[in-house]
């Protein structure tokens, strides 16, 4: 199990998330959850970024929608950090 942590102002960025797409609800709940068991799962399509945010990572949420996260394997931790689309997260 992978501990999740959040910052703030992923903590803001998901409340308007959620507010906008509030279908996505329990779709982000799943991955939330899939993270927290395995992030090396292939249905969240975890995937390295190259350019200014090496050393990120990114899960699907859906294909229009992304949760960016910093991965911390030797500590079994998954920092939160941005979610939104495509476009928003790769910014």
């Amino acid at each position: 199990m992978y501990r999740l942590a959040t910052t703030s102002y992923f903590d803001r960025r998901v409340a308007k998330f959620t507010r906008a797409h509030p279908e996505l609800k329990k779709q982000l709940a799943k991955v939330l959850r899939g993270l927290a068991a395995d992030p090396f799962k292939p249905h969240l399509r975890l995937h390295a970024l190259k350019g200014e945010l090496e050393g990120l990572h990114a899960a699907s949420l859906t294909h229009s929608y992304r949760v960016t996260l910093t991965l911390r394997v030797t500590k079994k931790e998954i920092v939160l950090l941005d979610i939104g689309t495509h476009d928003e997260v790769y910014r």
